[in-house]
């Protein structure tokens, strides 16, 4: 039956009709007047069959571009985002997450210390990347009016961490209030990835004279942005005191 359906049953049936007259013809049982009446209704009959089948191909033609455009817009939304914004809600998890699946050499730009004065905040954010065996190095690069906090409240809790000796003195530099991001190689991809934080609304809150983030943008490793942290990092630190 499937066989039976692909013929073009349209062109078939006016060969027979056309052989069949031709045939009658030449017995002498029809005219020639209705040979060409046949002839004139069998033509009818083709022009009106390319007529359907042309509205059907535009018809399909026009379905085609349509799915192309919804495959286009699923394909999409299938790549994996370069930025993921993260909220208060799951600020703390994602901040966590980050240090603790991170490896090889982290760099801290631009962190507020005053955040860390809490021995809460330290214990949740700093620790775990001190403490975390697959993390070889910690380099800060910071602005020179933390100098005190480092002194205050970073440093004496950094020499009780297990893994201390890895992070190294931080690079004092004249940093303007704008981003802060940390960056570390990811332990799922092996390839670095970065939290980003802006300074001032919205994104950081400030209570009590300091700043304090309340949304952050994880950066995937694939990224353009992880090389201009890299690059904006290395200008800084190895420009001059």
């Amino acid at each position: 039956m499937k066989r039976l359906l692909r013929f073009d049953w349209d062109i078939i049936a006016g060969i027979a009709a056309a052989v069949i007259a031709v045939i009658l013809h030449l017995l002498h049982v029809v005219d020639v007047d209705v040979l060409f009446t046949l002839v004139l209704v069998l033509l009818a009959l083709l022009l009106f069959r390319d007529l359907r089948r042309e509205s059907q191909d535009d018809h399909v033609a026009e379905t085609l571009t349509q799915l192309k455009s919804t495959v286009q817009d699923v394909r999409l939304s299938l790549e994996p985002p370069e930025a993921i914004l993260v909220g208060p809600r799951h600020l703390r998890a994602e901040s966590q997450r980050f240090v603790e699946s991170a490896r090889g050499d982290m760099i801290w730009f631009n962190v507020c210390f005053l955040m860390f004065r809490t021995q809460e905040v330290f214990d949740l954010l700093l620790r775990p990347a001190i403490e975390n065996p697959q993390v070889t190095s910690i380099q800060f690069v910071s602005d020179r009016s933390e100098q005190n906090l480092w002194d205050q409240y970073m440093a004496p809790r950094i020499s009780e961490c297990r893994g201390s000796e890895k992070v190294a003195p931080p690079c004092w530099r004249d940093l303007p209030q704008t981003v802060s991001f940390i960056l570390g190689d990811s332990d799922a991809t092996g390839k670095p990835e970065a939290l980003l934080s802006f300074w001032g609304d919205p994104f950081m809150s400030k209570s009590t004279g300091k700043q304090v983030p309340r949304y952050i943008f994880r950066i995937q490793s694939h990224s353009d942005l992880v090389a201009q942290f890299i690059e904006l990092e290395r200008h800084h630190r190895l420009q001059s005191e």
